[in-house]
């Protein structure tokens, strides 16, 4: 019998002074394995990483993390239960007031660690591997988009989280910018080897990181069939909500060789 699913969404429907916004939606992501989550604006992606977070509970429906099922669980147990996932907004949601420092100690300082000393030895770890340490003094001020998204990550990580979810991670950011971001999310998934659920509108991201794994020799991704690799496809799956219906799951593969003239105007 195979592992049991790290996130299960089972028939979950939510609606909203009536209106439906989602409807029996149900889907896994399994062990190291990565999600991506695609749709049109208000299709209910945002809302389904509320779910999973515990933020909001369905109308119906069950929503397991680690086998556990979130809905009856009290505020105290979620506050428990959350620090096994980590989470990235679209637009980072740095404390403008704090430094980098203090961001990325907040979580550390929120779990009740006090020993500075080692607060400052995984902050600077964290801040190592998203490759921003030189910037452990700044305001969120003064850095750039991109940046900012990496102090995110590394405020995300400190934790170390089994789970990460990632809410629109290149959103707005130039080409170049993306793909540094793109890098990290994988860095997390083949080094650390995190299970990730991904919200994005950038195919081309979504698409690095099915035929992409990060080397850590290199220090960079290189194709999943180079000879420089020669390891297993990263798991990675692809699905799209509709109206918040599913209207498609599957591989790689499968999303990218459909048929189907809906899949293929988003493909387009």
């Amino acid at each position: 019998m195979g592992k049991p699913p790290v996130i299960e969404l089972r028939q979950v429907s939510l609606a909203f002074d009536e209106k439906q916004v989602l409807s029996n939606v149900s889907f896994r992501v399994d062990q190291e394995e990565t999600l991506f989550l695609l749709g049109v604006t208000g299709a209910g992606k945002s809302l389904t990483l509320k779910l999973i977070l515990g933020l909001i509970k369905p109308d119906s429906g069950q929503v397991l993390v680690q086998g556990r099922d979130l809905t009856p669980m009290s505020e105290v147990e979620l506050d428990q239960f959350r620090t096994r996932m980590g989470i990235v907004f679209q637009e980072g949601a740095l404390f403008d007031s704090l430094s980098v420092y203090e961001n990325v100690a907040y979580r550390l300082r929120e779990e009740g660690l006090i020993q500075e000393g080692e607060i400052e030895r995984r902050v600077r770890q964290v801040l190592r591997f998203v490759e921003m340490e030189e910037a452990i003094d700044k305001m969120p001020s003064e850095l750039s988009g991109g940046m900012r998204r990496r102090v995110a990550i590394a405020r995300a990580i400190i934790s170390e989280p089994e789970i990460m979810l990632y809410d629109s991670p290149t959103a707005g950011l130039d080409p170049v910018t993306s793909h540094t971001i793109t890098m990290q999310i994988a860095k997390l998934r083949d080094v650390q080897h995190v299970t990730s659920l991904v919200v994005t509108h950038h195919l081309q991201d979504a698409f690095v990181l099915a035929n992409y794994v990060y080397l850590e020799q290199k220090q960079t991704l290189v194709p999943v069939l180079s000879a420089d690799h020669g390891g297993p496809r990263p798991l990675t799956r692809f699905l799209m909500l509709r109206e918040g219906e599913v209207y498609f799951q599957g591989t790689t593969q499968e999303f990218a060789g459909t048929n189907d003239p809906y899949l293929l105007k988003y493909l387009a």
